[in-house]
C-alpha cells in the first residue's frame, strides 16, 4: 500500500469505524476543575492569549496533526490552516514523510501540506516520524520544513502503532541518539510527541538534558492508533488489549511535568471539550491539541471548523470565568482537585 493510499485509509477509519480506547479515559474525569459561584471576573474580558515557541496565540490551543499527502489531505488541511488563522490558533501537520522521496513525488506531496497562503500567521509545526530521522535524511527534512513555512517540527514517537501498522517501522535500533542530534542539525525548534499512547515517566526521563523544545505528552483516552491500524491491516481489531495500551492523558501530564518541570508541555489524547482543556491548563499544560474531533469539520468547510473549534473555545473561556480567573496564569494558579 502506497503512503498516500494508507493516509486515505486511516481517514476513513477515524470517520466510520470506533476507534477510541473502549478500556482507558483520560482520567480527566476524576480531575476537578475547582468552581467559584463569587466570581469577580468578566467573561468577556477574560483573556486566553499566550505565547508558544514564539507565536502568540488568542488561545492555547493546537489543531493536532492528522493527515497529508493525498488530495482529501490538501482540502481538510486547507480548511484547518484558515480556520486556525480565523481564530489565532497553531496547527500541526501530519507527517511529512511522503515528502522525502524523490523530487518529483516529494513536489506532488508538498501540495497537500502548503497552507501558509492561507495562514500567514499561524503557528505551524511540520512533523516527521521517528523512524525517518537520521543524519542522511536532515537536509531533506530541513529543505520539506522550509517549503511549507514550518515554524518547528515535531518527532512523532509511535513504536505501539508501528508494531500494528503493516510493513511498519519497527527497529528503534539508535533511535534516541539520533533524536538527541536532531536539534543541532535543524534551524527550528523541535518537538517530541506521542500520536496517542503518552509519554509518561520513563520516556519523559530519557529526554532530560536534551535540546528539544517542547513535548506533546498525547495520552491514552481518544484515538488509539494501534486499533486503527488494525482496522486498515485487516478489518478488524485482532489485538484489543494492545489496542487499549497506554498511558492516560491526565497521568502522563503529571508524571512528564514532574520528570522535565522547565519543559512546555502540550497536552493532547482525548482532549474534547473546553473543560478537558481547562483541567489540563490548570494542571501545567501550556498549551492543548485536539485531532480527531475536527476531521469532519475539516472535510467539509473552513466554516464548520471555525464552528467546532469556537465553541470549544469559548467553553474554555467559560471555564476559567466559572473558576474567579481571568487568565491563563490565574487557572494554573488554583490548580485542580483530584
Amino acid at each position: 500500500m502506497t503512503t498516500a493510499g494508507r493516509k486515505l485509509r486511516h481517514i476513513d477509519a477515524c470517520l466510520h469505524h470506533a476507534v477510541e480506547f473502549a478500556g482507558v479515559s483520560t482520567g480527566f474525569e476524576s480531575v476537578e476543575l475547582p468552581y467559584n459561584a463569587l466570581t469577580q471576573t468578566n467573561l468577556s474580558a477574560v483573556d486566553l492569549s499566550t505565547h508558544f515557541l514564539g507565536t502568540g496565540l488568542r488561545a492555547p490551543v493546537l489543531i493536532g496533526a492528522m493527515t497529508g499527502g493525498a488530495e482529501l489531505a490538501r482540502t481538510i488541511n486547507r480548511n484547518l490552516a484558515g480556520a486556525a488563522q480565523e481564530l489565532g490558533v497553531g496547527m500541526m501537520l501530519g507527517s511529512q514523510r511522503i515528502m522525502l522521496g524523490d523530487d518529483e513525488t516529494a513536489s506532488k506531496a508538498a501540495v497537500s501540506f502548503e497552507v501558509r497562503d492561507l495562514a500567514p500567521d499561524i503557528l505551524l509545526i511540520g512533523n516527521i516520524g521517528l523512524a525517518q530521522v537520521s543524519d542522511t535524511l536532515t537536509p531533506m527534512l530541513a529543505a520539506a520544513l522550509d517549503r511549507v513555512g514550518a515554524n518547528a517540527v515535531a518527532v512523532h514517537i509511535n513504536p505501539l502503532q508501528e508494531a500494528m501498522q503493516e510493513a511498519g517501522d519497527t527497529d528503534s535500533t539508535g533511535s534516541y541518539d539520533r533524536l538527541a542530534r536532531l536539534p543541532a542539525n535543524l534551524d527550528c525548534p523541535v518537538i517530541v510527541k506521542e500520536v496517542g499512547h503518552g509519554i509518561g515517566a520513563v520516556a519523559a526521563r530519557r529526554l532530560r538534558g536534551m535540546s528539544i523544545a517542547a513535548v506533546d505528552i498525547a495520552g491514552a483516552g481518544g484515538t488509539s492508533w494501534a486499533r486503527v491500524e488494525q482496522l486498515v491491516r485487516y478489518g478488524e481489531v485482532r489485538f484489543p488489549a494492545v489496542a487499549d495500551w497506554g498511558i492516560p492523558t491526565a497521568r502522563a501530564l503529571v508524571e512528564t511535568s514532574r520528570e522535565l518541570p522547565d519543559m512546555p508541555l502540550i497536552a493532547s489524547g482525548g482532549i474534547r471539550s473546553g473543560m478537558d482543556a481547562a483541567k489540563a491548563l490548570a494542571m501545567g499544560a501550556d498549551a492543548v491539541a485536539l485531532a480527531r474531533p475536527l476531521l469532519a469539520p475539516a472535510i467539509e468547510s473552513q466554516d464548520a471548523v471555525v464552528e467546532f473549534l469556537g465553541g470549544f473555545i469559548e467553553e474554555l473561556r467559560v471555564c476559567l470565568y466559572g473558576s474567579g480567573v481571568a487568565d491563563l496564569e490565574g487557572l494554573r494558579a488554583i490548580g485542580v482537585n483530584g
